[in-house]
């Protein structure tokens, strides 16, 4: 069976659990050898599933923000680290098809090779700028040479980078004060990934560095200026709490499970009666109702609004990452209260559901940027 065979919304969440379960078969194996779940991606792909945020004009189904964040939910409860390096490249479609800022060409061109089943992602976190959402300046170069470009750098955090066929890198353009988009193809000769990515949380993502060394690519692939300034709202960057959120519904799976399964000499039946278990699973379920309800809220909002209405959800998309992230590691910890020591055996899912939601402090929009934010819109409506 085939996403793009299925018509509604309720077939395609039934075939992404099946998915799922087989993901997270998957899972401990690819977290303890720090690999990368080629598996998991080739099955999203085999599936047709990376075609789904592609707009029906070029074949694919045009899938609302709303589905796309749902979908990856429940990716995440099979895997974290699949989630997450498949969220990028369904976003970045979602987002290029929303805001239509590339030229019709180079898109259409892009849209045709991911129904091929080319796989996408943007490479713009240097080693000295860090972060792009903080405002450094590129130090990757891009030099126009008898009309076509040349480029330099590094890129980190590079994510799903063994399976990528095109890079959206970000590049200075040497002797200005421009900086823009490049669409770089993996086949470009002096493109390199180094295996940098050795961390403890969401380690089968892949997040290696891209090395650019005098690559050459055609004029027409500078995609899209990159101006200073007030960021425009991203709806598409949903699926990052959407994973966080589903790792953390994973967490409370496990410990129910568990607490209905063991029954210590001490007591009689299992402790799931116990009244301190039943308070830390009401938290747990109070935490994912709040956070369901901020997170599917938002994008309900995002999907309902104009575009004009949308530049003004920054501070919304900004509350329901910051909420549901810190949420989801509230509920893995109450969760491996639950179950006590054993959930720090290596062995044990949680302490990976531990390490994999800690990453999400880390993911765009952070934290302190999203208080601040929160702060001026306040002020300004006050």
């Amino acid at each position: 069976m085939k996403f793009t065979e299925l018509e509604t919304t309720k077939e395609r969440l039934e075939l992404m659990k099946t998915l799922a379960n087989r993901f997270q078969s998957r899972a401990h194996k690819v977290d303890v050898e720090g690999g990368f779940p080629f598996d998991n991606i080739q099955d999203l792909k085999d599936t047709g599933y990376t075609t789904l945020t592609v707009p029906k004009k070029y074949g694919g189904k045009g899938i609302s923000l709303s589905e796309m964040i749902k979908l990856q939910e429940l990716i995440a409860e099979g895997d974290g680290s699949t989630a997450l390096a498949i969220g990028w490249h369904m976003g970045i479609i979602y987002n290029l098809s929303e805001k239509n800022s590339w030229k019709e060409p180079i898109f259409k061109f892009l849209c045709e090779q991911v129904m091929a089943g080319s796989l996408i992602n943007s490479a713009a976190t240097e080693p000295k700028t860090g972060s792009p959402t903080r405002g450094g300046r590129p130090e990757t170069t891009a030099e126009q040479k008898s009309g076509r470009w040349l480029l330099n750098g590094r890129k980190t955090f590079t994510t799903m980078s063994p399976v990528l066929d095109y890079f959206i890198v970000s590049a200075s353009l040497k002797g200005t004060e421009e900086i823009a988009n490049f669409l770089i193809p993996r086949s470009a000769e002096g493109l390199k990934i180094e295996e940098t990515w050795d961390v403890i949380a969401m380690r089968g993502t892949g997040s290696h560095d891209l090395v650019l060394e005098d690559v050459i690519i055609p004029g027409e692939y500078i995609v899209e200026p990159i101006k200073p300034g007030k960021k425009r709202a991203m709806g598409w960057l949903l699926h990052i709490p959407a994973c966080y959120l589903g790792i953390a519904k994973a967490a409370k799976r496990y410990a129910i499970n568990f607490a209905e399964e063991y029954s210590p000499n001490s007591i009689q039946g299992t402790i799931i009666d116990l009244p301190n278990v039943q308070q830390k699973i009401g938290e747990i379920e109070l935490k994912i109702m709040q956070a369901e309800f901020f997170l599917y809220g938002a994008a309900k909002q995002w999907d309902e609004s104009t575009e004009e209405e949308r530049e003004k959800l920054a501070p919304v998309l900004g509350a329901a990452k910051l909420t549901v992230t810190n949420s989801a590691i509230s509920i893995v910890d109450l969760a491996m209260r639950i179950v006590g020591a054993k959930s720090l055996s290596s062995q044990n899912p949680l302490q990976r559901y531990y390490r994999d939601v800690r990453a999400g402090l880390h993911n765009p929009p952070m934290d302190d940027m999203t208080i601040q934010l929160l702060a001026k819109h306040s002020i300004t409506n006050n």
